[in-house]
Order: structure tokens, then sequence, then C-alpha cells
């Protein structure tokens, strides 16, 4: 039997449907220009262009993208720079190059698509409390096209947290995936939009036929029981209880202790994460109500040794359940894993590309080898184009809601589903 090639698939169904990919690891801009140029070979034109450059080309920046222009075509041209980038080359090989000079270009034809790509200055924002469509008005793309939306941000912008709150509330049955570029000295912005360097925020919804499947990875694996906040003041826990027994938070965390390997503890010291229930409504990729919990892994930020409280970097409540954290390689590797497969499953059409916003702190220093999340994804999707980049933090849906993440991998998988598109009153 031969094997299943999702390339082969969508050539099967449209030859006017392809991804081309390429990838350059160049010191110089017109050298990786000259290269990745050189790997796109095909088609002429594409409806969208991805780019995804490291920070080590900061000073050039602003000439990435009219150099790719004058050699190649796109309706619309969407990006950002990080810290390393995520890309695959023209014979399909597909690399995680982490704090190298890189230079990865993605090019999309997507018939049925309907793709409305934003720039957005985000020094003074709608107000939340005012009505849904002022948002809807300020960042373009009509509700009813679309379906899922992808969102890069600027390390410079102010109020990110409500820029993603105010984009739920406007879109609240898109799932939206991203993450937030890397930052430079060179003075100028991390966003590539349509030929210039910005920035701010910019996105592209997807429509149509077509979607976006947000997967997060958050790479940690739970330790202990499931605790129920009793008290707590804005981001400090002040007392949990199981099973009708009440406690500080670091007597709690000591019973947990108890209970681990050497190896374990150990990990503790460094690794150690809280998990936050969201026992919202849960988005699928195409948008598709799931309810369920799911936990919102965040930093320990800090204790008070006197009254065993413990502060964490999220808002929190009363009510809400709560379990200690490991970080650790083989849980993200086999949590990923899950994840991935069940969005395989879930669907009878196979990704055409996946997007990987992935955060420095895994990679290399996380799985002890290279391509750690790409190896993943390719075990499971032969052949998958996959391209994103490092961020300085990814962005992606838990609980129902938006977050931005950190030490996670936010996988977009590119699907073409004309029938739920029609089938489908929510979009």
């Amino acid at each position: 039997m031969a094997l299943f090639s999702p390339l082969n698939w969508f050539r099967s169904r449209s030859s006017q449907i392809s991804c081309r990919t390429a990838l350059s690891s160049q010191p110089s801009l017109e050298a990786a220009v000259n290269e990745v140029t050189a790997q796109l070979t095909g088609d002429s034109s594409a409806d969208l262009a991805l780019v995804f450059a490291s920070t080590h080309y900061a000073s050039d920046l602003p000439r990435l993208l009219p150099l790719l222009q004058h050699r190649l075509k796109a309706t619309h041209w969407l990006g950002c720079a990080g810290d390393g980038v995520v890309g695959t080359t023209a014979e399909g090989n597909a690399s995680e190059l982490e704090k190298k000079t890189a230079l990865s270009i993605t090019m999309l034809q997507l018939p049925g698509a309907i793709l409305k790509p934003f720039c957005l200055e985000t020094e003074s924002l709608p107000d939340l409390d005012g009505p849904a469509q002022h948002w809807q008005e300020w960042v373009g793309p009509d509700p009813l096209n679309t379906r899922s939306m992808l969102l890069l941000v600027d390390p410079s912008s102010p109020s990110i947290n409500d820029l993603i709150s105010g984009l739920d509330y406007a879109y609240p049955s898109a799932p939206k995936l991203g993450g937030i570029a890397g930052p430079h000295s060179a003075p100028h912005g991390s966003l590539f939009f349509d030929n210039q360097v910005v920035t701010g925020a910019v996105g592209c919804s997807f429509g149509g036929d077509w979607l976006m499947e947000a997967v997060v990875a958050q790479g940690c694996k739970p330790i202990g029981p499931v605790f129920a906040i009793e008290q707590v003041k804005r981001n400090v826990l002040l007392e949990l209880s199981h099973e009708n027994q009440r406690d500080s938070p670091m007597a709690c965390l000591q019973q947990v202790l108890n209970d681990l390997s050497e190896e374990e503890r150990e990990m503790v010291r460094h690794s150690l994460f809280l998990g936050i229930e969201r026992r919202d409504i849960v988005l699928g990729g195409t948008g598709a109500a799931q309810p369920q919990g799911a936990f919102l892994v965040r930093n320990l930020i800090g204790v008070d040794p006197k009254n065993g409280s413990v502060a964490v970097a999220e808002r929190i409540r009363a009510g809400q359940n709560v379990q200690f954290q490991l970080r650790e390689a083989e849980a993200s590797r086999q949590k990923a894993e899950q994840l991935l497969e069940a969005a395989k499953e879930r669907s009878i059409s196979p990704p055409l590309f996946g997007l990987l916003m992935a955060c420095l702190g895994r990679g290399h220093g996380l799985y002890g080898t290279p391509n750690g999340d790409v190896n993943i994804a390719r075990r499971l999707m032969k052949e998958l184009p996959i391209a994103g980049v490092f961020c300085n933090g990814e962005i992606g849906p838990v609980g129902g809601a938006t977050h931005i993440h950190g030490y996670t991998a936010c996988w977009g998988l590119l699907r073409h589903d004309p029938s739920q598109q029609k089938s489908s009153s929510m979009f």
C-alpha cells in the first residue's frame, strides 16, 4: 500500500489548491531571498503569503517584503520576525531553527477561501463595554465570513490582553491563533503586512471553504489532586480545599510533594506551574461548542511563608478549581501527540498546512534534541508542510477564551472544509 500523502489528496481534488514552502538560513538577507525564491517553483501566484524571519535580519527587515514581491506574487502578505523560525524546504524537510538566522516562506493558493487581512493600531482600542459592532468595524472582517483567525502582535503593543478580549467579544465563534513577535533593537516594528514593516497587530480571518483549527499544547502534566479555591485576593491564593479539608496553598503543595518521586521533586525547583480550570465552552477547530473543563497553565510568581499564600500570574476567583502542574519533556511530547492525533481524527480531510507558534522555552531546551514539535506532527501527519516562528508569547484558545501562553506550542491546522461552512449557521 502506498503511503498516504495529504498533498496528493489535495491535488486529486483540485489542481488549484496548493501550498508551496521554502526555507533558508543564509546569513545575508539578499542571499536568503535568492534561495527561497529559487525554491518556490510551480504556480506563479498565491492568495496568501506567510513570511517569518529571524530577528538576526532586524536592520534589514524593511527591505524584505519589497525584495520578495519583486519575484513572487501574492494577493496578501503577512508575517512577523521572531527569535527563530520554523519552515519547510521545497524538498519537504521541516525544521525548527532556534536562535538562528533564517527565513521561512509559505505560499498558499486557497480557492473558495474568504480571506480578510487586517492591520491594527493598538494605541487606542474600542470600548469593551460598547457594542461588538464597533470592534467588528475596527478590525474589518465580517463575523459571518470568519471561521478562524490568525493574529500576530508586536511586542511593543500596549493592552495585548484587552485586544484579545475584544477580538473574542467581536468574533466569539472563531478560534484565534498566533503569537507575539520577537523584540529587536532596530527602529521599526516586527510585523509584516502588505509591503511594510509595522507595529500594533496584524492578522487574517479565514472563511468560506477554509478554516484554521487551533491546537494548544501547554506541555505540562498534572500532579496531585484538583483543589477548589476557597479564598483568593486578586491573583493571590489564600486557601484551598480538597475532600472537605481546607489548608493554605503551600500546605497543599507540601502534600503533593510527599507523593512525588525524587526526580519529580527535583524538577519542582524549576518547573512547577499552576493549572487554572476553565469550565466554559471550549471551541473546536470549527468553532463547534464542546462543553468540558480545560486547565490554563500559569506561572507561580511568589509565596508568603507567613501565611502560606501563593501568587499566580493570572486573575483567579473563589470557586475555581486548580491543580499543580509539572513541566517536563515526556509529558509535553505525549500531550502534543494526543492533541494533534485528536485533531487529525476529527476531520476526514487532512490539513494542507501546519502553522506552529512556539515558545523559545520549548525546542532543544525542552526536548534535548532539535525539531521536537515538528517531529511530533510529522509522525502523525507525514509530509505536512510546516512554518511558523518562535514567539515572545503564544496566542491560542483554552476553555472557550483566547489567552496568551508561555512554554506552549500553538498549532494552526489549515483545512479545506466546505461542507461545514455550508451547513453551519454560526458563520
